[in-house]
């Protein structure tokens, strides 16, 4: 027999949710077939699964050592630490400055992600314990594409983890980037158009009017400083859709330093021949939070920012676009 007493991270759930969550490997049919014979009982009491999860409730599963193990069966979820770049952190939420060429989620490549480092940052100073990981898994946010850096918000407790959710759904955090972009450009704008994703290639296209399944996007953008070839530019999102600022800035014409997918073959080849660069200058510099209450209360009107990269610093000195009036960042 194995019994579970809910915490407060788990409650709030229904009690099939636990299930699945718990047993992870079994079908659905197995934990509702063990309910209906009592092999499951919540509080001592036969159970259906609507039933919602209440911190203190007690979960007993009769069933063999060997029916557990196989069913609640987890992969690896976590890495060794590595040094997180931690912009801010509570009992419910984290915001990381993710580096360049790092997963935000893992993939099928099974390359390291910042959930996976992040779990370990969790296990190692007692945020969180391997049976905690059976029924909740900590996660990000706000995915950045893997060559682009900055702050990543992430949810720590899955109360902190569904409000934070809840706030990026609904746009209510601003979002605002830092980049540099091919021309030299003098004044603000604020850009529509229709995004079309092609999964079979990973890419995106931009048209001005609606097509077949094409999504609609809005993209704000102001020049911070220019030069004659490139302009460091503040964007921010209004909609967030894949890769939205690399392919919307390059229908626009000033396509983003580096991007290999979206970019200017002459313009990347200065960059990468003078600095070496080999993947996008785009950088997730600042999330500004609404008023807020509950768990996100801290966050409540305050603006949280990521430091450039280095590389990304350096090619602002040496295009001399760091010798600017940085008004327009606020």
């Amino acid at each position: 027999m194995k019994e579970f007493q809910i915490t407060e991270n788990e409650a709030g759930q229904r009690f099939d949710k636990y299930l699945a969550k718990l047993l992870r490997n079994a079908p659905k049919s197995f934990f509702y077939k063990m309910l209906r014979k009592k092999n499951i009982t919540l509080n001592g009491r036969k159970a259906t699964g609507n039933e919602k999860l209440n911190t203190g409730d007690q979960i007993r599963l009769f069933l063999s050592d060997e029916t557990f193990s196989k069913f609640s069966q987890q992969e690896q979820t976590a890495r060794a630490v590595t040094d997180l770049d931690i912009i801010y952190e509570d009992t419910d939420i984290l915001l990381i400055n993710k580096p360049t060429g790092m997963l935000s989620q893992p993939d099928d490549t099974k390359e390291p992600s910042m959930v996976e480092y992040l779990i370990g940052y969790l296990l190692q100073n007692g945020s969180l314990t391997e049976e905690n990981l059976r029924t909740f898994h900590p996660s990000v946010c706000n995915r950045l594409d893997k060559n682009t850096s900055g702050v990543i918000a992430a949810g720590k407790s899955l109360a902190g983890l569904q409000e934070l959710s809840t706030l990026f759904h609904d746009r209510t955090v601003h979002k605002d980037y830092l980049c540099i972009v091919k021309g030299k450009l003098t004044r603000s704008r604020h850009v529509r158009g229709y995004l079309h994703k092609d999964a079979n290639l990973n890419k995106v296209s931009v048209s001005p009017t609606k097509e077949k399944d094409a999504q609609p996007i809005e993209t704000q953008y102001t020049p911070i400083c220019n030069n004659e070839h490139a302009t460091l530019l503040k964007v921010r999102l209004i909609t967030g859709r894949t890769h939205q600022i690399r392919a919307h800035l390059a229908s626009e014409g000033h396509p983003l330093a580096g991007d290999a997918k979206y970019g200017s073959q002459e313009f990347n080849r200065y960059f990468r021949d003078h600095y070496g660069l080999k993947h996008q200058l785009l950088h997730a510099y600042r999330l500004t939070f609404p008023e807020l209450e509950g768990k996100l209360h801290n966050l409540s009107e305050k603006h949280f920012e990521a430091v450039l990269p280095v590389q990304f610093q350096h090619i602002l000195k040496e295009e001399h676009l760091e010798e600017c009036s940085y008004e327009n960042l606020e």
